[in-house]
C-alpha cells in the first residue's frame, strides 16, 4: 500500500490534512468519503520536504536534516515571530542562515509558497506526508489563535523532550550492541581460523580427543570449510528478513513480537504513554478539539501492534463516550495512567494531566531502561564468555591430557 496526503472536510466544518495508506488513488478517496469526510484533494506524498529530512519522520532515501538542526530552527522562529517580525520575513532569514543545505532548499519552498499567498501551515503541510502532523497541526492551532510564538515555543520544549530521550536511549544501548558484536567476531574467528589450524595438532590423538574437543573441532571445521556458501546463505537470509521486517505484515508481526520480550515490551509501552500523551497536551494546548488531537497524537505511538489496540479510542470518543473510556478500551494503557486522565478529564485540567503523565512515564522509561541496559551487558558476557570458555577448554583439553600421560609415562 502506499501513503497518500489528503485534504479533506470535516463534518463540523474544518479543513484538515491528513495521511492514509491505501492501494490507490480511487481506494483512498473511497475510504474517506465513507467516513463521512468531504475530500478536496488526494495527492500522493513528495519525496523531499522537511518531513523526509527530520528525524521526526519516517526514513526515506534522501538525506535528512538532523534533528537539532531543525530544533534550531524552530527555537528561532519562535523567537523572531517573538519580536513582531513577520513571517514572510523570518524564514527568508532563518533560510539564509541555515547551516543544512538540504533545509535551506525546503525552506525555500515554503518562502515561495508564502510569497504566493499560502498560509504557514499549509506551507510546511504541502513538504510531503513524511512531515509530522503534530507539527503542521500546532501552526495552524496557533495562527488560529493569534499566538503562534507561544505554540511554536511549546513544539520546542516537545522537540527537546523527544531528542533527550532518543539520545538517552542510544547512549544505553550503544555499549550493549558494541559487546555483542565484538563479542560475536571474537568467537567468529576463533571457530573458524584458530580451531581448524589446531585440529592439525589433534590429528595425532586419533579417537581419543575429549568430546567437548570432537564437537567444537567438528563445527568448527564444518564452518570453515562451508563458509563459501554458508556466508552468503547468512547475509540472504538476512537481507531477506530485512525486507519482511520493511514490510506492513512484517513490520506489525515484529511489533507484536516485541511486546513479549521481557522488560523490552514494558519500556515499549511506557515509551508510548509518554510520547502519545506529550503530544497530545501539546495540541491540546494548541486549542485543537480532544478528536483531531488524538487522531494525529495516535500517529506518535511508533509500535503498530499498539496503534492497531488503539483504533477503537478514536470511533469512542466520537460517540460522545469519555476518553479515559477509550483508552482503557484498547487494553495497553497502565492502569495508573488511565486513573490520572480521567482526574484530569473530570476535573477540567486533562492537558496538564496529560503532562504528568508523560513526565511520569519519562522517568519510569529511564528506569527501565536501565535496568534493560544492565541486565543485557551480564547476560552478553556470560553467554559469549561460556562460549569462548567453551572452545578453549576443547583447545587445551587434549594437550593438558597428554601433557599428563607423559608425565605418568615418564615416572614410570
Amino acid at each position: 500500500m502506499a501513503e497518500f496526503i489528503c485534504r479533506l472536510g470535516t463534518p463540523a466544518g474544518e479543513v484538515i490534512t491528513r495521511t492514509v495508506e491505501a492501494p490507490g488513488i480511487l481506494e483512498a478517496r473511497a475510504h474517506l468519503e465513507r467516513e463521512g469526510f468531504r475530500v478536496f484533494n488526494v495527492t500522493p506524498p513528495k519525496t523531499s520536504g522537511v518531513a523526509a529530512l527530520t528525524r521526526f519522520g519516517r526514513p526515506g532515501s534522501s538525506p535528512r536534516v538532523k534533528a537539532n538542526d531543525f530544533l534550531l530552527f524552530n527555537q528561532q522562529l519562535a523567537a523572531l515571530i517573538r519580536a513582531g517580525i513577520p513571517i514572510l520575513q523570518a524564514i527568508s532569514m532563518l533560510r539564509k542562515r541555515a547551516a543544512s543545505a538540504r533545509l535551506r532548499a525546503v525552506l525555500g519552498d515554503v518562502e515561495d509558497q508564502i510569497r504566493g499567498g499560502m498560509a504557514l501551515s499549509e506551507a510546511f503541510a504541502s513538504q510531503g506526508a513524511l512531515f509530522p502532523r503534530i507539527y503542521t497541526a500546532s501552526i495552524l492551532a496557533g495562527e488560529r489563535s493569534g499566538a503562534l510564538d507561544d505554540v511554536l515555543s511549546r513544539y520546542v520544549t516537545y522537540m527537546r523532550r523527544n531528542v533527550a530521550l532518543r539520545r538517552k536511549i542510544r547512549g544505553a544501548l550503544a555499549y550493549p550492541l558494541f559487546l555483542l558484536f565484538a563479542s560475536f567476531c571474537m568467537v567468529t574467528f576463533l571457530a573458524i581460523y584458530v580451531v581448524p589450524r589446531m585440529s592439525e595438532l589433534f590429528s595425532g590423538f586419533g579417537n581419543q580427543l575429549p568430546l567437548p574437543t570432537k564437537i567444537v573441532v567438528g563445527l568448527s571445521s564444518w564452518l570453515a570449510g562451508n563458509v563459501v556458501w554458508f556466508g552468503p546463505l547468512v547475509i540472504g537470509g538476512a537481507i531477506l528478513f530485512f525486507l519482511w521486517a520493511r514490510t506492513i505484515g512484517g513490520k506489525q508481526k515484529l511489533d507484536a513480537f516485541i511486546l513479549k520480550i521481557p522488560l523490552a515490551g514494558k519500556l515499549v509501552v511506557q515509551l508510548s504513554v509518554a510520547q502519545a500523551t506529550r503530544s497530545l497536551a501539546t495540541l491540546l494546548a494548541g486549542g485543537i478539539t480532544i478528536v483531531e488531537s488524538w487522531e494525529i497524537a495516535a500517529e506518535s505511538i511508533t509500535n503498530r501492534e499498539l496503534r492497531r489496540r488503539s483504533s477503537e479510542i478514536l470511533p469512542m470518543i466520537r460517540e460522545g463516550r469519555s476518553f479515559s473510556e477509550g483508552l482503557e478500551s484498547a487494553g495497553w494503557i497502565p492502569a495508573l495512567a488511565l486513573d490520572m486522565i480521567g482526574i484530569g478529564e473530570r476535573s477540567g485540567s486533562l492537558r496538564e494531566m496529560l503532562d504528568e503523565v508523560a513526565v511520569f512515564y519519562d522517568a519510569e522509561s529511564e528506569v527501565r531502561l536501565e535496568q534493560l541496559t544492565t541486565t543485557l551487558e551480564p547476560a552478553i558476557l556470560v553467554v559469549m564468555g561460556g562460549v569462548v570458555v567453551t572452545i578453549l577448554l576443547a583447545i587445551y583439553l587434549p594437550i593438558i591430557g597428554s601433557i599428563s600421560s607423559g608425565g605418568i609415562g615418564g615416572s614410570h
